[in-house]
Formats: C-alpha cells, structure tokens, sequence
C-alpha cells in the first residue's frame, strides 16, 4: 500500500494502518470522537466507509494536525512520533 514507516517500537507500518490507529485512538475517547463528528459533519457510516480511502484517511490525520496536543498524544498512544504520523498523511495525499 505504500512506504512503510517505521514506528518507536520497532515495527513497520504503512501509512494507512498508522492512520487507522490514530482514528482508532481519537475514536476511543467520547469527547474527541464527538468533536470529530460534529466538527466535519461525518456520520458512523462515513467513518466506516472512509476506512479505506487513502483521502479520507489523510484528512483524519490533517484533523489531528489541527490540534497539536491531540496530534502528539495520538502519536504516543500507537507507538509512532507526531513526524510518523505527519509523513502518513502525505503518503496517503499521493495516494489519492
């Protein structure tokens, strides 16, 4: 699917699974999950739809992008760095 970047622990991952973590995460929490919602005017089903469209997934990382504290903290929790997550979302923008 793309390059693989290589995460904090050691594993290699394409773009696309780094920002499936990240949604993953921001999805986890209520509140962020919310503002994701109201914020883009995406439904559950968009979401899920989206899943696999390397467009979407790199507009979920802008998101993120958005809100640096956000950006970082989702980064930690999948074992990546903010630049890991960054550089996903220019792979998945070539994609499209």
């Amino acid at each position: 699917m793309g390059d693989t970047i290589e995460t904090n622990g050691g594993k290699s991952s394409d773009a696309a699974t780094l920002a499936l973590l990240a949604l993953g995460w921001l999805l986890g929490d209520g509140e962020r999950a919310s503002r994701l919602l109201a914020l883009t005017g995406m439904t559950a089903d968009d979401l899920r739809q989206g899943a696999t469209n390397p467009r979407i997934l790199a507009e979920f990382i802008r998101y993120l992008e958005g809100h640096e504290a956000d950006l970082v903290a989702a980064a930690d929790a999948i074992g990546a760095t903010a630049v890991q997550l960054v550089n996903a979302r220019i792979e998945l923008e070539r994609q499209t």
